[in-house]
Formats: C-alpha cells, structure tokens, sequence
C-alpha cells in the first residue's frame, strides 16, 4: 500500500464502494494528461464500483460516469477518503 505522510493513499488501495476525493497525480505528462480529460481533477470524488474478474482493471464511478483505469494507473492517483461518509 502506497501512503503518504499527509493522510493521502494511492487510489487503488481505496476500498470498494468508498468514496475518495482526489489530491493529485503523479505520473507521466501524456498518462496525467488523459486522466485530467477524464475529469479526474484536484477535489473530484471517486469510488470504485467493481474490479474485473482478472484483478485489473478496475472500474470507477467519476462525475457520473464509469471509466476502468488500470492498476497501474490508479496507484499514480492520490486521494484523501471522503470524511463525509
């Protein structure tokens, strides 16, 4: 499990179902680029839904969408669990 000292964990330790909002992305120029097209922006809350069968990749609820972003994307995702839940 990747964690960072202020309280953020890498998205795909996020537990099913748990909603988290997202603190930043760590990764390349190109990955970072497609993933803030999807809307995965500073403050956007996210919860994954369902893994697939193989393990990866997962799928995420996002603004009101489902978008499946692989395990190694997801570990470059930072987020903060959502204290409203």
């Amino acid at each position: 499990m990747l964690e960072k000292k202020d309280s953020t964990i890498s998205l795909d330790c996020l537990p099913l179902k748990q909603i988290g909002i997202v603190d930043h992305i760590s990764s390349s120029e190109h990955i970072k680029r497609r993933l803030l097209d999807l809307g995965i922006i500073k403050g956007t809350k996210i919860k994954p839904i369902l893994i697939s069968p193989s393990g990866d990749p997962t799928a995420f609820e996002i603004r009101g969408c489902l978008i499946a972003i692989r395990n190694d994307d997801s570990k470059n995702i930072y987020i903060k669990k959502d204290k409203e839940q």
